[in-house]
């Protein structure tokens, strides 16, 4: 394995490494490190970690919205339902008297 004082940037060949990413395994000059949660990690990495709650977020986002959906429809479907029951209880007769005036 390399040593530390051997190393360059990944990113900007002409600078000393300083710490090497513990997720990727490059290394990187002070500016191109950061520290998260104790520790010091490169930006790419940095990256994907704060980008990871995000994808988390919208899943359940969009189940939510699925779920909700789905609700929606069977809440609508049995109002109908309900409302097509009722309308079939009404007796026939009620309907031919309605239908013509000039009995």
């Amino acid at each position: 394995m390399p040593s530390l004082v051997n190393q360059r940037c990944l990113n900007h060949a002409q600078r000393e490494a300083v710490a090497r990413c513990p997720a990727c395994g490059h290394y990187f000059c002070r500016e191109c490190i950061a520290e998260h949660d104790d520790r010091v990690i490169c930006a790419s990495c940095l990256a994907k970690i704060a980008h990871s709650p995000l994808l988390r977020r919208r899943r359940l986002v969009m189940l939510r919205r699925a779920v909700c959906g789905l609700v929606g429809f069977i809440i609508a479907w049995f109002f109908f339902y309900s409302l097509a029951q009722v309308l079939l209880q009404i007796p026939t007769q009620t309907h031919e008297t309605a239908m013509s005036p000039f009995r």
